[in-house]
């Protein structure tokens, strides 16, 4: 028998990946994780560019996340919230809708802004708090639909989704359409509702980092493409073969496709995510600004260095817009946001410098009913191999971490009872 280099072989660095390999450690046992980039984090990077730090994409941590609470040390990643609710951009204003039970002083300014009617607004507070009384293990085993026909069947007027639910959803999605399955939908509103929206002081990236940071010296690779992997070996694509007990791929969906097969990966939705530097912030409040009228191209705007000032160097701004769907950046598209922005912001955006773009074409995978919704899938193969991401679980960073643990203890199961 070949010589082992690890207990488990890990292919991927992403946050499932971590997760496996640092509860696997706590178990005693010698994980390797091979990562193909520079850097381990997979989508949940940060990027420092002139002083800027700029989350691969926009991303968020809802702090409520039940698994990752217990998994991540919020007092290290030094958390900064974004406030509770979102600016609507909508009929030449912007409109405030809070979070009635965190911001209860904003309540009459949200209940005038002309968004959907008064009755909408108090099914707002109805289902939130229905929600913060279900379980999320409830929540995720109610019947299937899409998000948009479970809003429609709890009453909200077609106004208050397309003004609303679309940017909001839409832009935590990726989904325009509101195809995403409703068990998604009410999972995430739980979140929303039960604690804050954040982003660590360093960046998105220090989750990653965070995580990486807790595994042994020498257990991780970067610069370590996997070419092929059976249920006790990986081949790189240099031609080096590493021989270990178990195999874990805890890749994005398309690379799980190629190297594991396990035959139900969804597939996946893009955005692209523009920086900006400006001298001034457009609003003075780290909150999240929606696309109320739908005129696009930009979802949703935020001035990352109001939610933390230590996105941006002293004295300076960064703004994030959000772009749903398979854009490329180009002068084009770039003339078209700047229109929309100073439709929004005035002669000010003509200041606004682009710093940099990141077009994800896999950012979450599809979770519409109609691609499988939301419903575990199984993390090991006919081959033997072990799978975990967040194409397994739910696409969200609660969803990649549990997929990490669930393998990972799965794996010792199977080595426990000599299944190797």
């Amino acid at each position: 028998m070949a010589e082992r280099d690890a207990d488990v072989l890990i292919a991927g660095a992403g946050l499932a990946g971590l997760v496996c390999a640092r509860q696997l450690i706590r178990a005693g046992l010698e994980p390797l994780v091979l990562e193909a980039s520079d850097e381990p984090g997979g989508r949940v990077r940060t990027d420092v560019v002139d002083g800027f730090q700029l989350d691969r994409g926009f991303q968020v941590l809802l702090t409520a996340y039940p698994t990752t609470q217990q998994v991540l040390d919020y007092d290290r990643l030094d958390l900064r919230p974004f406030e509770p609710g979102a600016l609507l951009r909508m009929d030449g204003g912007f409109h405030r809708i809070a979070d009635p039970f965190r911001r209860p002083g904003a309540v009459l300014e949200t209940l005038s802004a002309p968004v959907g009617t008064f009755g909408d607004k108090l099914r707002v507070a109805r289902l939130a708090l229905s929600l913060r009384r279900d379980s999320v293990e409830e929540i995720l085993s109610r019947e299937e639909s899409t998000t948009r026909d479970r809003l429609q069947a709890l009453g909200f007027s077609p106004k208050m989704i397309d003004t609303f639910f679309r940017p909001f959803l839409g832009g935590v999605f990726l989904d325009a359409d509101l195809t995403t399955s409703s068990r998604m939908f009410e999972f995430v509103f739980k979140m929303f509702g039960a604690g804050p929206v954040a982003v660590p002081a360093a960046g998105m990236g220090a989750i990653s980092g965070q995580l990486a940071g807790d595994l042994r010296s020498g257990s991780m690779r970067t610069g370590a493409p996997v070419a092929s992997v059976t249920r006790d070996s990986v081949t790189l694509e240099s031609g080096e073969r590493l021989n270990g007990k178990a195999v874990v791929v805890a890749t994005d969906g398309r690379t799980a496709r190629r190297l594991a097969n396990p035959g139900d990966i969804p597939p996946f939705r893009p955005a692209l995510c523009w920086y900006f530097e400006a001298a001034e912030p457009p609003v003075d409040e780290g909150i999240l600004i929606l696309d109320g009228d739908g005129h696009g191209p930009v979802t949703n705007l935020a001035v990352m260095s109001q939610v933390a000032d230590t996105y941006a160097p002293s004295g300076r701004q960064l703004i994030s817009a959000t772009i749903l769907g398979a854009a490329q950046p180009g002068m084009e598209l770039l003339g078209k946001v700047r229109s929309q922005m100073r439709e929004w912001f005035g002669g000010q955006v003509d200041g606004w410098r682009e710093i940099e773009s990141y077009s994800i074409d896999a950012a979450l995978p599809d979770q519409s009913p109609g691609q499988g919704g939301v419903n575990a899938r199984s993390l090991l193969t006919e081959t033997g191999l072990h799978v975990c991401g967040d194409h397994r679980v739910h696409g969200s960073i609660e969803g990649a971490i549990q997929s990490g643990l669930l393998a990972a203890e799965q794996v010792i199961e199977s080595l426990t009872q000599g299944l190797d």
